[in-house]
Protein backbone atom coordinates (compact mmCIF):
# COMPACT_ATOMS: atom_id res chain seq x y z
CA UNK A 1 0.00 0.00 0.00
CA UNK A 2 1.31 3.67 -0.78
CA UNK A 3 2.25 5.29 2.29
CA UNK A 4 1.43 9.36 1.35
CA UNK A 5 0.27 10.71 -1.92
CA UNK A 6 0.92 13.98 -3.24
CA UNK A 7 -1.07 15.28 -6.22
CA UNK A 8 -0.56 18.56 -7.60
CA UNK A 9 -0.13 20.20 -4.05
CA UNK A 10 0.22 23.98 -3.91
CA UNK A 11 0.08 25.99 -1.45
CA UNK A 12 -0.02 29.86 -1.30
CA UNK A 13 -0.18 32.98 1.76
CA UNK A 14 -1.78 35.42 0.21
CA UNK A 15 -0.07 36.37 -3.30
CA UNK A 16 2.50 34.11 -1.99
CA UNK A 17 3.45 30.59 -3.96
CA UNK A 18 5.12 28.77 -1.49
CA UNK A 19 4.59 25.46 -2.82
CA UNK A 20 3.92 24.49 -6.59
CA UNK A 21 2.63 21.62 -8.12
CA UNK A 22 4.03 19.01 -5.66
CA UNK A 23 3.73 15.56 -7.03
CA UNK A 24 5.25 12.65 -4.72
CA UNK A 25 4.41 8.77 -3.82
CA UNK A 26 5.99 7.42 -0.48
CA UNK A 27 5.70 3.78 -0.42
CA UNK A 28 5.06 1.57 2.96
CA UNK A 29 8.02 1.73 4.74
CA UNK A 30 10.03 3.68 3.16
CA UNK A 31 12.55 6.57 4.10
CA UNK A 32 11.96 10.05 2.75
CA UNK A 33 13.80 13.22 3.26
CA UNK A 34 13.20 16.84 2.12
CA UNK A 35 16.15 18.54 2.04
CA UNK A 36 17.03 22.10 0.09
CA UNK A 37 18.31 25.60 1.07
CA UNK A 38 16.18 27.74 4.11
CA UNK A 39 13.04 28.89 2.28
CA UNK A 40 12.58 26.39 -0.06
CA UNK A 41 9.36 25.46 1.18
CA UNK A 42 10.51 21.98 3.11
CA UNK A 43 8.59 22.33 6.62
CA UNK A 44 5.51 24.16 4.52
CA UNK A 45 5.09 20.69 2.77
CA UNK A 46 5.44 18.64 6.08
CA UNK A 47 3.16 20.98 7.52
CA UNK A 48 0.76 20.56 4.60
CA UNK A 49 0.92 16.71 5.27
CA UNK A 50 0.42 16.94 8.86
CA UNK A 51 -3.02 18.97 8.24
CA UNK A 52 -1.46 22.22 10.22
CA UNK A 53 -1.57 24.04 6.81
CA UNK A 54 -4.37 23.73 4.55
CA UNK A 55 -3.45 22.88 0.95
CA UNK A 56 -4.65 26.09 -1.88
CA UNK A 57 -4.44 23.36 -4.36
CA UNK A 58 -4.07 19.54 -5.05
CA UNK A 59 -4.62 16.30 -3.31
CA UNK A 60 -3.18 14.91 -0.38
CA UNK A 61 -3.96 11.00 0.48
CA UNK A 62 -2.69 9.24 3.43
CA UNK A 63 -3.30 5.44 3.37
CA UNK A 64 -5.01 5.69 -0.33
CA UNK A 65 -7.82 8.25 1.90
CA UNK A 66 -7.74 11.66 0.78
CA UNK A 67 -7.80 13.69 3.63
CA UNK A 68 -7.45 17.41 2.35
CA UNK A 69 -10.21 17.97 5.19
CA UNK A 70 -9.24 15.65 8.22
CA UNK A 71 -7.44 17.42 10.73
CA UNK A 72 -4.42 16.50 12.27
CA UNK A 73 -5.65 14.62 14.94
CA UNK A 74 -7.31 11.88 12.60
CA UNK A 75 -4.76 11.86 10.06
CA UNK A 76 -3.05 8.67 11.61
CA UNK A 77 0.29 10.69 11.34
CA UNK A 78 2.90 11.08 14.44
CA UNK A 79 4.91 14.20 14.26
CA UNK A 80 8.69 15.27 16.05
CA UNK A 81 9.10 18.86 16.20
CA UNK A 82 12.65 20.48 16.34
CA UNK A 83 11.79 22.25 19.29
CA UNK A 84 10.62 18.47 21.12
CA UNK A 85 7.28 19.79 22.31
CA UNK A 86 7.39 18.29 25.66
CA UNK A 87 4.84 19.16 28.84
CA UNK A 88 7.48 20.75 31.26
CA UNK A 89 4.93 19.50 34.42
CA UNK A 90 4.48 15.88 32.85
CA UNK A 91 6.82 12.66 33.39
CA UNK A 92 8.10 11.21 30.68
CA UNK A 93 5.77 8.01 31.04
CA UNK A 94 2.89 10.75 31.41
CA UNK A 95 3.97 12.75 28.25
CA UNK A 96 4.29 9.62 26.38
CA UNK A 97 0.92 8.59 27.79
CA UNK A 98 -1.09 11.98 27.27
CA UNK A 99 -1.54 11.20 23.49
CA UNK A 100 -3.32 7.73 23.97
CA UNK A 101 -5.34 9.16 27.55
CA UNK A 102 -6.65 11.80 24.49
CA UNK A 103 -7.90 8.91 22.41
CA UNK A 104 -9.27 7.42 24.91
CA UNK A 105 -7.50 4.24 24.56
CA UNK A 106 -7.25 1.63 27.26
CA UNK A 107 -5.43 2.30 30.66
CA UNK A 108 -3.99 -1.45 29.89
CA UNK A 109 -2.90 -0.51 25.82
CA UNK A 110 -1.46 2.75 27.48
CA UNK A 111 0.72 0.43 29.83
CA UNK A 112 1.64 -1.65 27.19
CA UNK A 113 2.68 0.63 24.20
CA UNK A 114 4.68 2.90 27.24
CA UNK A 115 7.04 -0.12 28.42
CA UNK A 116 7.34 -1.75 24.79
CA UNK A 117 8.79 1.82 23.49
CA UNK A 118 10.88 2.89 26.64
CA UNK A 119 12.27 -0.48 26.12
CA UNK A 120 13.12 0.14 22.54
CA UNK A 121 14.34 3.78 23.17
CA UNK A 122 16.43 2.80 26.71
CA UNK A 123 14.75 5.15 28.22
CA UNK A 124 14.23 2.72 31.22
CA UNK A 125 15.82 4.92 33.87
CA UNK A 126 14.41 8.38 32.90
CA UNK A 127 10.71 7.44 32.47
CA UNK A 128 9.27 8.96 36.18
CA UNK A 129 11.90 12.56 35.25
CA UNK A 130 10.14 15.87 34.00
CA UNK A 131 11.97 17.11 31.00
CA UNK A 132 14.04 19.92 32.61
CA UNK A 133 15.98 16.69 34.06
CA UNK A 134 16.71 15.54 30.87
CA UNK A 135 19.35 16.12 28.43
CA UNK A 136 18.87 17.59 25.16
CA UNK A 137 19.44 13.88 23.46
CA UNK A 138 16.92 12.33 26.09
CA UNK A 139 14.44 15.30 25.44
CA UNK A 140 14.62 14.06 21.82
CA UNK A 141 14.05 10.14 22.52
CA UNK A 142 11.24 11.21 24.80
CA UNK A 143 9.48 12.99 21.56
CA UNK A 144 9.99 10.12 19.48
CA UNK A 145 8.78 7.99 21.83
CA UNK A 146 5.16 9.61 22.29
CA UNK A 147 5.23 9.31 18.70
CA UNK A 148 6.26 5.65 18.14
CA UNK A 149 2.82 4.92 21.30
CA UNK A 150 0.67 6.24 18.62
CA UNK A 151 1.28 3.86 16.16
CA UNK A 152 1.07 6.17 13.36
CA UNK A 153 0.80 5.51 9.54
CA UNK A 154 3.33 7.86 8.68
CA UNK A 155 6.02 9.61 11.11
CA UNK A 156 6.46 12.82 10.55
CA UNK A 157 10.26 14.48 11.78
CA UNK A 158 10.67 18.57 11.34
CA UNK A 159 14.30 19.09 11.72
CA UNK A 160 14.75 17.20 15.16
CA UNK A 161 18.36 17.05 15.11
CA UNK A 162 19.62 20.86 14.51
CA UNK A 163 19.63 21.81 18.56
CA UNK A 164 21.71 18.61 19.38
CA UNK A 165 25.93 19.15 19.33
CA UNK A 166 27.80 17.14 16.73
CA UNK A 167 28.22 13.70 18.76
CA UNK A 168 24.65 13.56 20.21
CA UNK A 169 23.30 14.13 16.09
CA UNK A 170 25.61 11.39 14.77
CA UNK A 171 24.90 8.98 17.91
CA UNK A 172 20.80 9.77 17.35
CA UNK A 173 21.05 9.71 13.82
CA UNK A 174 22.02 6.04 14.10
CA UNK A 175 19.53 5.82 16.86
CA UNK A 176 16.67 6.38 14.32
CA UNK A 177 18.00 4.85 11.17
CA UNK A 178 17.59 1.55 13.60
CA UNK A 179 14.07 2.91 14.97
CA UNK A 180 13.20 2.87 10.90
CA UNK A 181 14.30 -0.80 10.30
CA UNK A 182 12.83 -1.92 14.19
CA UNK A 183 9.47 -0.40 13.18
CA UNK A 184 9.05 -0.57 8.62
CA UNK A 185 6.79 2.48 9.22
CA UNK A 186 6.96 5.28 6.88
CA UNK A 187 8.80 8.31 7.58
CA UNK A 188 9.08 11.72 6.30
CA UNK A 189 11.66 13.69 7.21
CA UNK A 190 12.37 17.33 7.10
CA UNK A 191 16.31 18.44 7.33
CA UNK A 192 18.90 21.24 6.04
CA UNK A 193 21.81 18.64 6.68
CA UNK A 194 23.08 16.43 3.92
CA UNK A 195 24.54 14.12 6.21
CA UNK A 196 21.47 13.10 7.65
CA UNK A 197 19.76 12.90 4.32
CA UNK A 198 22.71 10.95 2.80
CA UNK A 199 22.65 8.31 5.36
CA UNK A 200 19.07 8.08 6.68
CA UNK A 201 17.11 8.18 3.58
CA UNK A 202 15.62 5.77 1.33
CA UNK A 203 15.11 8.35 -0.95
CA UNK A 204 15.55 12.23 -0.80
CA UNK A 205 13.38 15.14 -2.71
CA UNK A 206 15.62 18.18 -3.19
CA UNK A 207 13.39 21.08 -3.24
CA UNK A 208 14.41 25.09 -4.47
CA UNK A 209 11.70 27.58 -4.31
CA UNK A 210 8.64 25.71 -3.32
CA UNK A 211 9.33 23.15 -6.74
CA UNK A 212 11.00 19.62 -6.66
CA UNK A 213 14.01 20.04 -8.39
CA UNK A 214 14.82 16.19 -8.04
CA UNK A 215 13.89 12.84 -6.24
CA UNK A 216 16.03 10.11 -6.35
CA UNK A 217 18.20 7.64 -3.76
CA UNK A 218 20.96 9.48 -2.35
CA UNK A 219 23.77 7.77 -4.61
CA UNK A 220 21.34 8.20 -7.74
CA UNK A 221 21.15 12.07 -6.98
CA UNK A 222 24.80 12.30 -5.97
CA UNK A 223 26.71 10.52 -8.56
CA UNK A 224 23.84 11.81 -11.24
CA UNK A 225 22.11 15.14 -10.45
CA UNK A 226 19.85 16.63 -13.32
CA UNK A 227 21.26 19.74 -13.02
CA UNK A 228 23.74 22.80 -11.30
CA UNK A 229 21.96 23.22 -8.19
CA UNK A 230 21.28 19.55 -7.20
CA UNK A 231 25.16 18.74 -8.20
CA UNK A 232 26.05 21.79 -5.76
CA UNK A 233 23.51 20.95 -3.19
CA UNK A 234 24.71 17.14 -2.14
CA UNK A 235 28.19 17.25 -1.32
CA UNK A 236 30.47 18.15 1.35
CA UNK A 237 32.99 20.01 0.23
CA UNK A 238 30.41 21.14 -2.64
CA UNK A 239 31.57 20.50 -5.74
CA UNK A 240 33.27 22.72 -7.97
CA UNK A 241 31.97 24.66 -11.10
CA UNK A 242 34.37 26.35 -13.35
CA UNK A 243 33.30 28.31 -16.82
CA UNK A 244 35.01 26.36 -19.70
CA UNK A 245 34.92 26.93 -23.83
CA UNK A 246 34.73 23.66 -25.84
CA UNK A 247 34.56 23.14 -29.66
CA UNK A 248 31.28 23.34 -31.52
CA UNK A 249 29.10 24.67 -28.30
CA UNK A 250 28.28 27.79 -28.64
CA UNK A 251 28.95 30.17 -25.63
CA UNK A 252 30.62 28.79 -22.55
CA UNK A 253 29.87 25.60 -20.46
CA UNK A 254 30.01 25.11 -16.54
CA UNK A 255 32.14 22.29 -15.80
CA UNK A 256 31.75 20.67 -12.42
CA UNK A 257 34.25 18.58 -10.99
CA UNK A 258 33.92 16.94 -7.24
CA UNK A 259 36.65 17.58 -4.88
CA UNK A 260 37.95 14.00 -4.27
CA UNK A 261 38.35 13.67 -8.17
CA UNK A 262 40.90 15.95 -8.75
CA UNK A 263 44.37 15.25 -7.81
CA UNK A 264 47.97 16.39 -8.00
CA UNK A 265 50.44 16.29 -11.12
CA UNK A 266 53.49 17.07 -12.10
CA UNK A 267 51.93 18.84 -15.02
CA UNK A 268 48.00 18.90 -15.92
CA UNK A 269 45.30 20.83 -17.31
CA UNK A 270 44.39 22.89 -14.55
CA UNK A 271 46.91 25.05 -11.73
CA UNK A 272 47.00 27.51 -9.42
CA UNK A 273 48.27 28.92 -6.10
CA UNK A 274 47.15 27.23 -3.01
CA UNK A 275 45.20 29.88 -0.85
CA UNK A 276 43.70 27.93 2.12
CA UNK A 277 44.57 24.68 3.61
CA UNK A 278 41.83 22.36 5.88
CA UNK A 279 43.63 19.84 8.03
CA UNK A 280 40.67 17.93 8.77
CA UNK A 281 42.74 14.67 10.38
CA UNK A 282 41.42 11.93 8.12
CA UNK A 283 41.01 14.05 5.23
CA UNK A 284 42.88 17.40 3.81
CA UNK A 285 41.26 20.42 2.02
CA UNK A 286 42.99 22.93 -0.22
CA UNK A 287 41.61 25.66 -1.96
CA UNK A 288 43.58 26.48 -5.32
CA UNK A 289 42.61 29.63 -7.08
CA UNK A 290 43.03 28.91 -10.75
CA UNK A 291 41.40 32.45 -12.38
CA UNK A 292 40.63 35.70 -10.58
CA UNK A 293 37.18 34.85 -10.31
CA UNK A 294 37.47 31.43 -9.86
CA UNK A 295 38.72 28.65 -7.34
CA UNK A 296 38.36 24.67 -6.50
CA UNK A 297 38.45 23.24 -3.54
CA UNK A 298 40.54 19.38 -3.70
CA UNK A 299 40.05 17.01 -0.77
CA UNK A 300 42.90 14.34 -0.74
CA UNK A 301 42.31 11.63 1.49
CA UNK A 302 44.59 11.49 5.09
CA UNK A 303 47.35 13.96 6.06
CA UNK A 304 49.13 16.35 4.08
CA UNK A 305 51.26 19.10 4.32
CA UNK A 306 50.74 22.22 2.48
CA UNK A 307 52.17 26.23 2.13
CA UNK A 308 50.12 28.38 1.36
CA UNK A 309 50.92 30.27 -1.93
CA UNK A 310 52.43 27.40 -3.53
CA UNK A 311 51.81 26.60 -7.29
CA UNK A 312 50.45 23.53 -8.33
CA UNK A 313 49.16 21.53 -11.21
CA UNK A 314 46.10 19.09 -11.10
CA UNK A 315 43.90 16.35 -13.22
CA UNK A 316 41.17 15.04 -13.64
CA UNK A 317 39.27 11.70 -15.59
CA UNK A 318 37.06 12.92 -17.99
CA UNK A 319 34.04 10.90 -16.90
CA UNK A 320 33.99 12.62 -13.56
CA UNK A 321 32.80 16.00 -15.19
CA UNK A 322 29.67 17.46 -14.67
CA UNK A 323 28.86 19.70 -17.68
CA UNK A 324 25.78 22.09 -17.18
CA UNK A 325 24.46 24.78 -19.95
CA UNK A 326 23.70 28.75 -19.47
CA UNK A 327 20.57 27.61 -17.63
CA UNK A 328 22.19 25.38 -15.43
CA UNK A 329 20.62 22.03 -16.83
CA UNK A 330 22.60 19.09 -17.39
CA UNK A 331 24.60 18.36 -20.62
CA UNK A 332 26.05 14.96 -21.55
CA UNK A 333 29.02 14.71 -23.23
CA UNK A 334 30.77 11.96 -24.67
CA UNK A 335 34.16 11.61 -25.73
CA UNK A 336 35.69 10.14 -28.99
CA UNK A 337 39.03 9.94 -30.13
CA UNK A 338 38.54 12.38 -32.91
CA UNK A 339 35.38 14.60 -32.06
CA UNK A 340 33.31 15.48 -29.12
CA UNK A 341 30.09 15.10 -28.86
CA UNK A 342 27.12 17.12 -26.89
CA UNK A 343 23.53 16.23 -25.95
CA UNK A 344 21.47 18.49 -24.34
CA UNK A 345 19.14 16.93 -21.66
CA UNK A 346 15.57 17.90 -22.59
CA UNK A 347 13.53 14.90 -20.86
CA UNK A 348 15.78 14.28 -17.46
CA UNK A 349 12.79 13.39 -14.92
CA UNK A 350 12.87 14.73 -11.58
CA UNK A 351 11.17 11.09 -10.20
Amino acid sequence: MTALELENVGKSFGAVEVLKAIDLTVEEGEFVVFIGPSGCGKSTLLRVIAGLEEVSDGTVRIGGDVVNLTPPAKRGIAMVFQSYALYPHLSVRDNMALGLKQENQPKDVIEERINKTVEMLSLGPYVDRRPSDLSGGQRQRVAIGRAIVREPKLFLFDEPLSNLDTALRANTRIEIADLHRKLKTSMIYVTHDQTEAMTLADKIVVLRAGKIEQIGTPMELYNNPCNQFVAGFLGAPAMNFFHHTMPDVPGSVTLGIRPEHLRLVEDGPLWGKIVYVEQLGGDTNILVKITEGESLIVRLFGQHEFHIGRHIHLDYDAENVFHFDKAQNRIFVSFCMENTHFFAITDFKIG
